[in-house]
């Protein structure tokens, strides 16, 4: 094989990256990912440099333009740890301490997006196993020529999970909240599988909503106007600027989205006297909804759990629709009917006393993982059976 880097998304095209795609899931599309560096979203300026990985076999003759792209993998170069939603912050800090520097860091993900998902493409009939361990050796070579500390792999799938283990990489674990459609007919055959209790909190929250006034409209992307995309846009940067943070994505890049993948957005927006007053946006893949982008001006009592919870699974029932992945954390979530599972990141940490500490430290963090998913589940709204 064959590994090349690429320092943006358009050094290849469109047409090449996806055809090695095999679902739907909108994050490793070229569109999505080209939206963001497109947009000046995703950047060196932003902190992440791209550095994709591209898989090339090799022919026989080793004439250069007759091989053949048979993997992917999106790869980034940063100096900060924001936007990832793995959280090693401390690491950072135990490398400054010891007057060592953990950045710059490479880091396979998703920017902005805690999804769970393939991490690598590859071409049908290819291992993906003998690939990630092409693109680790890769790694770890190019790492010592451009001093990186270490290689993350964010929220692959659980394929991936193992087979990045094999190659000795620490695997670390982390819980989310997702909903799994068991065939309801509608929101309220749902509802009948809750409790008594949380069944009425649900109703009431739903209730209060109504009686501000307020109405919720669903919106396929392709029906998305300007105004809509400034409103809602107004109200995602209104999320940020609450925290006194900027916002990661431009407007830039959802008018990207709307023009290149429309199929795969739904827009839930708010409106009160004629006026919108809040909105969510969510991806759509094979058989999940992706919850990604919310935000308000004002503060409406249960909005934010109508727009962001009830709204897609209204959504996901009549779609028929598996899987609601709201993103990451969330403890709200669980009274809603949003499960607690394992999700995963896989870390390759260049400097060996450092690896030792932060695997034992790892293994330390997946014990207490255990416990707090078994008492997150403990608190499902669900009837006993």
């Amino acid at each position: 094989m064959i590994i090349k880097q690429i320092n943006k998304l358009s050094e290849i095209s469109c047409d090449q990256w996806n055809q090695l795609l095999n679902s739907d899931y909108p994050f490793l599309r070229y569109e999505f990912l080209a939206a963001l560096e497109n947009s000046g979203s995703v950047s060196e300026k932003t902190g992440w440099l791209p550095k994709h990985c591209l898989v090339f076999d090799q022919p026989d003759d080793l004439t250069e333009d007759k091989t053949t792209l048979i993997a992917a993998m999106p790869l980034y170069e940063k100096n900060h740890s924001s936007g990832e939603y793995v959280f090693d912050h401390s690491w950072a800090n135990a490398y400054h301490q010891h007057g060592l520097s953990y950045f710059p860091k490479w880091v396979t993900s998703i920017p902005f997006t805690p999804c769970e998902g393939n991490r690598l493409l590859v071409k049908e009939g290819v291992d993906r196993s003998k690939v990630f361990r092409e693109i680790v050796e890769f790694i770890k070579n190019k790492a010592e020529d451009e001093d990186a500390s270490s290689w993350h792999c964010l929220f692959p799938t659980k394929e991936e999970k193992e087979i990045l283990k094999n190659e000795d990489l620490i695997i670390r674990e982390g819980v989310q909240f997702r909903w799994s459609n068991q065939g309801y007919t509608d929101f309220e055959d749902y509802l009948a599988t809750f409790n008594n209790k949380k069944r009425k909190n649900v109703r009431r929250e739903r209730r209060w909503v109504s009686e501000q006034n307020i109405t919720l409209v669903q919106i396929p992307g392709s029906e998305i106007t300007e105004e809509q995309w400034q409103a809602f846009y107004q109200f995602y940067q209104m999320t940020y600027l609450k925290r006194r943070m900027s916002p990661y994505l431009t407007l830039s890049f959802f008018h990207q989205l709307s023009e290149t993948m429309p199929d795969q957005l739904l827009l839930v927006m708010a409106i009160k006297d004629n006026n919108y007053v809040g909105a969510a946006l969510s991806l759509i893949g094979d058989d999940t909804l992706y919850g990604r982008y919310w935000g308000c001006l004002d503060e409406y009592h249960s909005l934010h759990f109508e727009a962001c919870y009830y709204q897609g699974l209204e959504y996901c029932i009549e779609n028929k629709l598996q899987r609601f992945d709201s993103g990451a954390q969330g403890e709200h979530k669980i009274s809603r009917g949003f499960e607690p599972v394992t999700t995963y990141s896989a870390h390759w940490i260049k400097d060996p006393q450092f690896a030792t500490a932060i695997e034992r430290y790892v293994g330390q963090e997946s014990e207490a993982m255990v416990d707090y998913k078994s008492d997150a589940a403990q608190q499902l709204p669900f009837k006993k059976l």
